[in-house]
């Protein structure tokens, strides 16, 4: 990828994009070897990623795991259902507003958590292998910082795409194909 420096009026070529989805994809696959070589089979890499938010806090809404996972609600949604089949999860409607579903840890999903910590730790340790401290710290930092401008960049597009949609239909235009 090219990119443009504006404040150095300079271009830079950069395969971060490119870099970071290979790191997920192989990352993933480590991920799944080094849980089945640990005994856990209940659940797998990116249930993992759900259940690591629920050891933080259980009793979650869904909303509120959409927005702590980073995932898409009907694919949190699909997974949440494995999960309950599993035995990992249950669902329980709130008690302060019942249109809101709350996600609950079962006790075989907590007797889980330290073999899961374990294989997170030996990630870490791949991860960061070869590099100091200052290193591991300024690449977390570099990469908060991309998550940070996707996060921005999203969120301007959701505003540009509401407030163009919003324009459509005061103007009578159908961009919904309804008829309407």
């Amino acid at each position: 990828m090219v990119l443009y420096n504006r404040k150095e009026d300079t271009v830079i070529e950069t395969r971060t994009g490119f870099l970071i989805s290979q790191v997920k994809q192989v990352q993933g696959r480590v991920f799944q070897r080094l849980l089945a070589e640990s005994g856990v089979e209940e659940f797998n890499g990116p249930q993992g990623h759900i259940l690591y938010v629920l050891w933080q806090e259980d009793g979650v809404p869904i909303a509120q795991l959409v927005q702590k996972t980073g995932l898409a609600k009907n694919t949190l949604t699909a997974m949440l259902a494995r999960m309950e089949e599993g035995g990992l999860i249950s669902r329980q409607a709130s008690r302060t507003d019942r249109r809101q579903v709350i996600i609950r840890l079962t006790d075989k999903a907590r007797g889980l958590e330290t073999r899961y910590q374990q294989v997170s730790q030996r990630m870490n340790q791949i991860f960061y292998q070869g590099m100091t401290q200052a290193d591991a710290c300024a690449l977390d930092g570099l990469l908060e910082q991309v998550l940070g401008n996707l996060e921005r960049c999203e969120r301007e597009l959701k505003q540009t795409r509401k407030t163009h949609t919003e324009g459509e239909k005061t103007h009578g235009k159908d961009t919904q194909g309804t008829g309407q």
